[in-house]
Formats: structure tokens, C-alpha cells, sequence
């Protein structure tokens, strides 16, 4: 069973679709999104939703407080059921939501809306080479403050970042992988900083 975990939509129960997407557990996204809370990085956000399977990930911080949240799934079936999940959770929760029927490489190279919390949860067999594409087509999209959260198989290597992104921390957890990215510092803000400045992340 998958539910919304938190939020004013906490506790309703999603449909999932019956085969080829694989949801993201329900402790993967607890933490997941305790840690986005903590950053405060979902309250008032835009957020994008690719590879969205059930909606889970993108109708989660739309519970919790997400100006709107853009859910990109080109199964038919798939995105069939993120359309009634999302309407529940937007009947609980308010906010906005948009159900896109198309790829994600397709959707990402005419979108240039401004968002500032992205989730990429890709099939565990969808290439590498696939997934830095993807990645590369996102950044003109993205917030300079935009967080990118990525779902891989533990097994998988560390994504091939693009110039743009930045990688900010690594957890795994069983099976699955969570790498989170960030928007890498611009030439002009590198050159704002006092050369000797120590610089952590």
C-alpha cells in the first residue's frame, strides 16, 4: 500500500499503477522528505515530478505545503492514476497540479518553468547516458537555489553530472539509492568569494 505520509493530505491511500513503475518506499520518502522539511525546501515550492509512476513523490509535497507540482509519466495507464490521485490530494490539500502525458527528455526540452524541487525516480534500467540527457535538459528549468533529488538502484554508479549540477549528499537505503543535487555556483558567484575562503557543502 502507498499513502501520503505527512501533510494535510497525511494518511490517504494512493492507487498504484498495476505494473512497470516501481513506487518509492514509504521510509525512502519519510526521509526523503524529513529532510527537505528540515531544509525548508517544499513550503510555497514549484516541483517537478518525472518518471512519476503513482504521483507519490510529487503529490507528497504538494500535501505538504508546494505552491503546485508538474507530474511527467508517458505511460497512459500510469498517468491515468496520478489524474485521480492528484485530484484527491488536491481536494485534501489544495495547491495546483498538472498531469503530463509524455517522456521526460520530451516534456524537459520545452519546458522552462522556474522549478525549485525536482524529483527524478527513472526505471533502474534506464541508461546512464539516458539519465545525464535528462539531467542536462533539466538545469535550464531549475531555480538557482533548486534541490534535485535522484531514486537509482544502490547498485548503480554515481550519476554523470552535467556542468550546472552539483553533488550534495549520497544515502542509500536497502536497494535504492538517493543522490541529491544542487545547482552548481555560478563563474560570476565563484568570483564573489575571497580566494582563500574555505568552502564546504
Amino acid at each position: 500500500m502507498t499513502r501520503i505520509i505527512a501533510g494535510a493530505a497525511g494518511s490517504l491511500t494512493l492507487e498504484v499503477p498495476g505494473s512497470g513503475t516501481r513506487p518509492t518506499s514509504d521510509r525512502v520518502r519519510e526521509s526523503i522528505f524529513g529532510s527537505l522539511d528540515a531544509a525548508g525546501a517544499i513550503a510555497d515550492a514549484r516541483v517537478l515530478d518525472l518518471y512519476a509512476g503513482s504521483g507519490a513523490l510529487g503529490l507528497e509535497a504538494l500535501s505538504r505545503g508546494a505552491t503546485s507540482v508538474d507530474l511527467v509519466e508517458r505511460s497512459p495507464r500510469a498517468a491515468s492514476v496520478i489524474e485521480r490521485n492528484a485530484e484527491r490530494v488536491r481536494h485534501a490539500a489544495g495547491g495546483a497540479y498538472r498531469v503530463h502525458r509524455t517522456s521526460a527528455d520530451a516534456y524537459l526540452a520545452a519546458a522552462r518553468e522556474p522549478y525549485a524541487l525536482v524529483f527524478i525516480d527513472p526505471p533502474y534500467d534506464l541508461g546512464e547516458e539516458d539519465l545525464a540527457q535528462v539531467l542536462g535538459l533539466l538545469i535550464p528549468s531549475l531555480t538557482p537555489d533548486a534541490i534535485v533529488v535522484t531514486e537509482r538502484a544502490a547498485r548503480s554508479p554515481e550519476p554523470a553530472l552535467p556542468a550546472g549540477l552539483t553533488l550534495a549528499r549520497h544515502r542509500r537505503y536497502g536497494d535504492t539509492a538517493i543522490w541529491w543535487l544542487r545547482c552548481a555556483p555560478s563563474v560570476a558567484d565563484a568570483d564573489d568569494q575571497p580566494r582563500d575562503a574555505s568552502q564546504s557543502r
